[in-house]
């Protein structure tokens, strides 16, 4: 396949989608509809989903929910044979439920890390354990989308946690875009920048409630993010349009807007510095280290 080798038949393709009952996934869900894709929509909240069905109106044979924690691989394996029971095989799949969360370093946790790493970054190991295979021995052309976050980016104060998970997500997602080119499997990374969603307040229910108690200034960033969601927020659908034209075109990034870029060519800059730094430091070491024998 080569790179620019997209999908533009969605009509009667299957798709699944997590955190697919809100927010930037319930964006991607509406925009497979009107492509006639049939979606399958994974949420952790039972009522989310339920709130979903009833504002998209899709008839069962279209449309069907399942609650799933992306984190409970035995419940991901059930799910996906329900899905291919009640829709057909999986050929779109979009590794979108995500959390904001982090914990402070005054206050580092196991628990914390296992929560976050759990959600946002095994959460689409699974989707990817589960549906690749599948996909590999497809005779169609299949694609993979998986959220990350501009947090996956640059460092811009949104917890150590959260960006250690969604800089993942972004390897992940490069590292497996170049070991399927030979297959007929795309994949896209998608980090989005403020987006209208509720994941700050979805990110507080789900939180453990023996995890440590969010610091002053992580309840501050969440805050602050909460705010700048409802205020300067991306519509969902439109970045729902976004998602499904990148698989159009097989894309390798989604943006949401155009931000970031003195922020990445001075992380280029500072990167290459040291790189230089390093090439005339180890040179002028071993010519030294010589010299002293």
């Amino acid at each position: 396949m080569s790179t620019n080798d997209g999908i533009t038949d969605f009509e009667g393709r299957v798709a699944f989608v997590t955190g697919g009952a809100r927010g930037i996934g319930l964006g991607i869900v509406r925009a497979l509809l009107r492509r006639g894709a049939n979606v399958a929509i994974a949420d952790i909240s039972a009522g989310a989903l339920e709130r979903a069905r009833d504002r998209l109106g899709a008839s069962p044979a279209r449309l069907r929910c399942y609650q799933l924690d992306v984190t409970d691989r035995e419940r991901y394996a059930r799910v996906a044979a329900e899905v291919h029971r009640d829709l057909g095989e999986v050929t779109l799949l979009f590794n979108n439920a995500g959390i904001i969360d982090s914990v402070s370093p005054s206050k580092l946790s196991y628990e914390m890390w296992g929560h976050v790493m759990g959600v946002n970054l095994d959460g689409v190991y699974n989707g990817i354990q589960t549906f690749v295979p599948g996909m590999l021995a497809s005779p169609r052309r299949c694609h993979v989308v998986n959220t990350s976050s501009e947090a996956g980016l640059v460092e811009a104060g949104s917890g150590f946690l959260y960006h250690a998970s969604k800089y993942a997500v972004i390897g992940m997602s490069e590292s497996l875009r170049r070991e399927l080119a030979h297959f007929d499997v795309g994949v896209s990374v998608l980090f989005p920048g403020p987006v209208a969603t509720d994941i700050v307040e979805n990110t507080r229910s789900l939180r453990p409630d023996t995890a440590p108690p969010h610091s002053e200034r992580v309840t501050r960033i969440l805050d602050s993010a909460h705010k700048l969601l409802n205020d300067q927020g991306a519509s969902p659908d439109g970045v729902g349009e976004l998602v499904l034209g990148a698989v159009e075109t097989n894309a390798a990034y989604i943006a949401t807007r155009n931000e970031l870029g003195e922020y990445l060519r001075r992380r280029n800059d500072e990167l290459t510095a040291a790189m230089r730094h390093a090439e005339s430091f180890l040179a002028s070491f071993d010519a030294t280290a010589e010299q002293a024998v």
